[in-house]
């Protein structure tokens, strides 16, 4: 058992590999903020040189709203198409041909200038927000098939830190003095070939999935081999011992289309839950925080606002490396219940501050202060947890088809704040924070009634004990429903 614990060399470079497709999320959400001014710039030259006139204001907001909300739009048709390719072609060969798009997208970013098209700056956004979108669904998978019980809540807390390091990569390398300049920003967009690249050589020396190649492909030995390296022991009984119950288990339970996802009482819970704790996490407002940090710090006469944005960056990463060290011992349900609370009284001290800004001057460091605690109690609780915890959710049957409804729902939730926040910002001013207050309330409340915790239980474990409670209505369903879910061997 004291194996179960080992953190092992070829453990740490499958996930490390992995968590690059994570790395590529985060910098391609945060990369296209800084340069703003500068590609609209760009837009109108553009356009004045194809048509002999200058854009209009109109235009030129429509094809910026585009170029960034065209992401979003990539990652929900990417996140859906996840079970496509993990059955097909296994978790590891999928995060490699996910790479294809990452070439195509940094291409067509990269040399949009030099085109003088606008279009391919667009196109480029969409590719690379399906490939985001696909690997959103794929790390997560990969990284919780390969780490042990005890540590997967740790490991899978790696998938967030990645997005959060691209984030702050991209913030920095935004910077005027950098590559946020007229004369490099096609490079900053094209920059994203260099880890497309580096997990082209790793990929290849990571094992498959075991419980893919167990489970899916039905090879033991392989699964077994793979999981003495990864274990770093002979005595791999108790992880095989896991798979096969998980494997009987879908003996009974069979693939899961998306549609049987709805249509079963037998998942109709864990998959509330899966879908909540994606709203939970996009609704939250954080994305909101990060569009208007900027200008919160301007108002605050901060000599560089950039440089505090960037300051909100480095507590995002910094908590979310408190996060990997605790979530395994105060466990998932207890870090998402702190992180939303925490970050709803952030967001009525924010809305107080940015209420009062006018009378009081000193407010303004009070909503500084409020902007970096609601990242922190962000990166504690709403921000890795969802992630991971969809695939602990559900067994290996239901699991590609529930991680890309989750995936969809997140992706949606975040094209909806993406486009519609600037509007009810206006709408609302300081006071836009009380909507998103009432959202974490919501949310806290549905995770403390419905959220069950997964801490240190396996897979299989957790299924059964939603199970149970399909089971235990039992009386609203015909034997007939229940047996085809594989239910009836629980009675």
């Amino acid at each position: 058992m004291a194996s179960d614990k080992q953190i092992t060399f070829p453990l740490m470079l499958c996930v490390g590999t992995a968590v690059i497709g994570s790395l590529q999320f985060g910098y391609n959400t945060g990369v296209i903020n800084a340069p703003q001014k500068i590609i609209e710039g760009f837009i109108n030259e553009t356009w004045e040189e194809r048509y002999q006139t200058g854009i209009t204001k109109g235009s030129l907001t429509a094809i910026w709203s585009i170029s960034v909300s065209i992401f979003s739009v990539g990652g929900i048709f990417g996140s859906f198409s996840v079970g496509l390719f993990v059955n097909r072609f296994g978790r590891r060969n999928s995060m490699l041909l996910a790479n294809i798009l990452a070439f195509i997208s940094a291409a067509l970013m990269g040399f949009s200038k030099l085109a003088k098209s606008w279009e391919m700056l667009i196109i480029g956004r969409f590719v690379v927000g399906l490939f985001s979108g696909l690997s959103t669904g794929f790390v997560p998978m990969y990284v919780g098939e390969v780490s042990p019980t005890s540590l997967r809540g740790a490991l899978g807390t790696l998938h967030q830190l990645g997005i959060v390091v691209g984030i702050l990569i991209a913030q920095i390398f935004g910077l005027e003095s950098i590559m946020g300049n007229a004369s490099y920003w096609p490079l900053l967009l094209g920059l994203i070939f260099i880890p497309a690249v580096i997990q082209c050589i790793l990929l290849p020396m990571c094992p498959e999935s075991p419980r893919f190649l167990l489970i899916n492909k039905n090879e033991e030995d392989k699964a077994k081999t793979v999981l003495k390296k990864l274990r770093g022991t002979s005595d791999v009984s108790m992880d095989m011992q896991e798979m096969k119950e998980e494997s009987r288990q879908m003996m009974r339970e069979k693939k899961v289309t998306i549609p049987e996802l709805f249509r079963s009482p037998l998942y109709r819970q864990p998959l509330l839950v899966a879908v909540i704790l994606q709203l939970s996490q996009q609704l939250s407002g954080i994305n909101a925080v990060f569009y208007y940090s900027t200008r919160i710090f301007e108002k605050a006469e901060v000599e560089q606002p950039v440089y505090a944005t960037i300051g909100a960056g480095v507590v995002n990463t910094a908590f979310t490396v408190v996060s990997l060290f605790v979530v395994e011992r105060a466990g998932r349900r207890s870090l998402h219940l702190l992180g939303l609370l925490g970050m709803a009284g952030s967001a009525i001290l924010m809305t107080i501050a940015l209420a009062l800004l006018e009378q009081l001057k000193w407010m303004s460091y009070v909503s500084i202060v409020a902007i970096f605690a609601f990242v922190a109690f962000f990166e504690i609780g709403p921000g890795p947890i969802p992630w991971f915890i969809v695939a602990e959710l559900f067994s290996q049957g239901p699991r590609p088809s529930a991680i890309a409804v989750a995936g969809f729902c997140n992706w949606t939730a975040n094209f909806i704040v993406g486009m519609g926040f600037q509007y009810v910002e206006e709408l609302c001013g300081p006071y836009v924070f009380v909507i998103f207050t009432v959202l974490l309330l919501f949310f806290f409340v549905f995770t403390f009634f419905r959220v069950p915790e997964t801490k240190g239980r396996t897979f299989d474990e957790i299924s059964a004990g939603f199970r149970q409670a399909a089971v235990t209505g039992a009386e609203k369903h015909s034997p007939e429903e229940l047996n085809s879910l594989g239910a009836d061997s629980q009675l």
